[in-house]
């Protein structure tokens, strides 16, 4: 049987219209720290009530030429988990990355030397800055917030953990860290001063009294096992709630975890389970 012109019309928006309603998406740019411009990825869930809202942030590639390419992340996973729940989903670009551009705040001084506690924290600033933009939307809630990041993503959500932000119930760090992947003293790759890690985790513990989850993968080549639970654990020890939950080996690279279009059946129980725990 043939359709009418106007039938399949009607047929063929019955199958875009769900879609759509699901999920839009826009490019804002909101003011930063020290008058600078963040440009985030905005995605919104159906309807037009106020909806909390989950902050997703971006790693930093180890070869700093790739700073200036850098679009507005999407973590597609992450991001269709978040809004089928009805949150609205923001992913900005820090300072230095990509269309933000300026100078890249959140630099951490020599591979030997590294100061890991300041650099999270100018990260953090410009998440805290992304928060506040969002809260002025008409469509977000002003008081129901998540902060999720990946790899230096997940390193800023514990560096603002520290500053215990209102209305933010709860963060996810997935694969946190900094000074990874970067060229030794003796010639070779590996991490820069993993013990300046461990101590920066603990001075952000000190002040920490938000929860927060931390998820690594057994075959990170970033920050291994044995890393990850120690700075987890000297966190932990200084006064913070962290929940460290390690999963076995993913992929080629567990540091994709949160990236991969594979990992929510790996990081999906673990994040509801802590969500469930968080009202």
């Amino acid at each position: 049987m043939r359709l009418g012109p106007l039938a399949a019309l009607l047929l063929v928006f019955a199958f875009i219209w769900p879609a759509a309603a699901q999920q839009r998406e826009q490019i804002v740019r909101a003011p930063g720290p020290g008058g600078s411009t963040l440009v985030a990825r905005v995605m919104r869930p159906a309807g037009e009530a106020r909806q909390p809202l989950a902050v997703i942030n971006h790693g930093s590639p180890a070869d700093g030429s790739q700073r200036a390419k850098m679009e507005p992340p999407r973590y597609s996973a992450l991001s269709s988990w978040f809004l089928a729940r009805g949150y609205v989903v923001a992913l900005p670009l820090r300072r230095g990355y990509g269309e933000t551009g300026g100078g890249w705040a959140e630099g951490y001084g020599s591979c030997s030397k590294p100061d890991y506690y300041g650099a999270g924290l100018q990260s953090a600033a410009d998440i805290q800055a992304t928060i506040d933009f969002m809260r002025t939307q008409p469509y977000v809630a002003p008081d129901r917030t998540l902060v999720v990041g990946q790899s230096a993503g997940g390193w800023a959500a514990v560096a603002l953990s520290s500053r215990n932000p209102p209305g933010v119930p709860g963060m996810i760090n997935f694969a946190g860290g900094r000074g990874g992947h970067q060229k030794l003293a003796g010639g070779g790759i590996g991490n820069c001063t993993p013990e300046a890690l461990v101590q920066a985790a603990a001075r952000y513990g000190a002040t920490a009294r938000v929860p927060l989850l931390w998820i690594y993968a057994e075959n990170d080549s970033f920050f291994e096992p044995a890393l990850a639970r120690r700075m987890a654990a000297a966190y932990d020890a200084a006064g913070g709630k962290a929940a460290f939950r390690p999963v076995g080996a993913f992929g080629r690279d567990g540091h994709s975890l949160a990236g991969s279009a594979d990992g929510a059946s790996v990081w999906a129980p673990l994040v509801e389970s802590f969500l469930a725990g968080l009202r």
